[in-house]
């Protein structure tokens, strides 16, 4: 609501029209396009200026659709025509009569249609081919073939026109003394002047006018004057002979050449007319109009720059609250990330921690097992060797004293029959139990000999250790 509410308000303002319900109904029939809509009214208003403000409501309710010329002229490069209210139908007989000639007609334009096609393929092939080989307009190897190309409308098209016919007529590119008129629309101008907080300065250029020479090159292009509109005013000029200059002249109703004006705009996207003013002027006069249009302005430009600058640091001071919110958010969020994270850490450590102990523990466990089936298993052992051995003997002549000396000192005797073999000196010594290892040899020092496992079936008397003998406990 509020951008059909601001379009209908330009659209009064620019085309003077006060009622609101004529207005509407144009701005449907353009489907709400201000610049098809105005560039519309400007063309009718022209060809036939009394009839159009009674005629345009009906045309505006008739027009159901809207055409696009393919080599339309009107303002905007995207303008379009409000068709006309459609006419009686012809009759039977016209229709039978003309009949011959919309053949010959329609044939024809077949046939042009078909060439202008046909040329128009050859030189897209040829142009491109050109391209291929080096020669077109893109084959700069310095340049970036993929330039996107800037589209410019038709109004700010009309103003660059007008800004380098001045500068052809009044001094020449080069020259800074004359007003910096903007390149671009008037509405474009308008904003452009809102959001410097300036005023608009006007001018509409008559290039038939016989005073128009003489006032830009002494007024326009005067030094004092132009560096005074450069430096308070946003500067708009259109010629005549444009559209939107001609729309212009027509919306501040100039009546004299030549013609300046400022402008600013007003509330509801209205545009307010501060001073217009019409024929030759001297510097001094113009330079006194303005500063004294200028002067009455201060306070609402002054105004309107505060109210922007409360409004700037306003949303500046949103701006940095909300980055200190979110900026506490984040440190929150990190701290209860990394609270989260220790947590998890120390969680982590415990179960591994319990894990370990438990696993300590069953090892122990295991191994105090083991260690007394070991323990069951030896005494096993030595009860079961000590019973084969069967009684000591006693002395006698086939009787053999064997004596065992432990590395720990220890010595232990016993008697042996003669034919006994080496193995029972083995399992006499594991039934003593002095020894905590498994794998160890009995040897005699004079002269040494070890009595390993291949002297374990030897007799003691075979071994040559009848009636006695003195053995040690050699550990492997």
């Amino acid at each position: 609501m509020v951008d059909v509410a601001d379009k209908l308000a330009y659209f009064q303002a620019i085309t003077g029209l006060e009622d609101p319900d004529l207005c509407t109904q144009i701005l449907q029939a353009h489907n709400w396009d201000l610049e098809l809509a105005i560039s519309s009214f400007t063309s009718n208003h022209n060809n036939d200026p009394l009839s159009y403000s009674s005629s345009t409501a009906a045309a505006a309710a008739a027009a159901s659709t809207v055409v696009e010329p393919p080599n339309s002229s009107n303002y905007g490069s995207d303008s379009t025509a409000i068709a006309p209210v459609a006419a009686p139908p012809p009759g039977l007989g016209w229709k039978i009569i003309t009949l011959p000639i919309s053949i010959i007609s329609g044939s024809l334009r077949l046939i042009s249609g078909a060439v202008g096609f046909g040329f128009w393929a050859a030189g897209s092939i040829f142009s491109y081919s050109l391209g291929f080989v080096g020669f077109g307009s893109n084959s700069d190897r310095g340049g970036d073939s993929s330039a996107q190309l800037v589209t410019v409308s038709a109004a700010s098209r009309e103003a660059l026109e007008f800004i380098a016919q001045f500068e052809r007529d009044y001094g020449g590119s080069g020259s800074s003394s004359r007003p910096n008129f903007v390149g671009e629309g008037f509405m474009d101008a308008l904003t452009r002047s809102r959001n410097s907080f300036k005023l608009l300065f006007v001018y509409l250029h008559s290039p038939d006018h016989p005073d128009t020479p003489a006032f830009c090159e002494g007024t326009l292009c005067s030094e004092v004057f132009s560096a005074f509109v450069n430096e308070n005013f946003v500067a708009w000029g259109g010629s005549l002979r444009g559209s939107e200059g001609f729309k212009m002249s027509n919306s501040l109703k100039a009546s004299r050449f030549p013609f300046c004006a400022v402008v600013m705009p007003a509330a509801n996207q209205r545009i307010a007319l501060l001073q217009q003013v019409e024929g030759p002027k001297s510097p001094e006069e113009m330079l006194m109009t303005l500063q004294r249009v200028l002067e009455e302005s201060a306070p609402v430009l002054v105004a309107a720059r505060l109210e922007a600058e409360e409004r700037t640091t306003n949303m500046r001071l949103r701006e940095e609250q909300d980055a200190a919110y979110r900026a506490a958010l984040e440190a929150d969020q990190a701290r209860e990330r990394q609270l989260r994270e220790e947590q998890e850490r120390l969680e982590r450590e415990a179960a591994e921690a319990e894990r370990k102990r438990e696993e300590e523990e069953e090892a122990q466990e295991r191994a105090t097992r083991e260690a007394a089936e070991k323990e069951v298993a030896l005494a096993r052992m030595r009860q079961e060797k000590a019973l084969s051995l069967g009684a000591e003997p006693e002395k006698g002549p086939n009787v053999t004293q064997v004596l065992v000396r432990f590395p720990t000192g220890e010595r232990k005797e016993r008697r042996f029959h003669s034919t006994a073999t080496i193995q029972s000196l083995y399992d006499y010594v594991d039934s003593l139990g002095c020894l905590d290892v498994e794998n160890y040899s009995l040897v005699s020092n004079f002269p040494r000999v070890v009595y390993g496992t291949d002297k374990l079936s030897l007799s003691l008397k075979e071994a040559g250790l009848h009636p006695q003998a003195s053995l040690f406990v050699e550990l492997n």
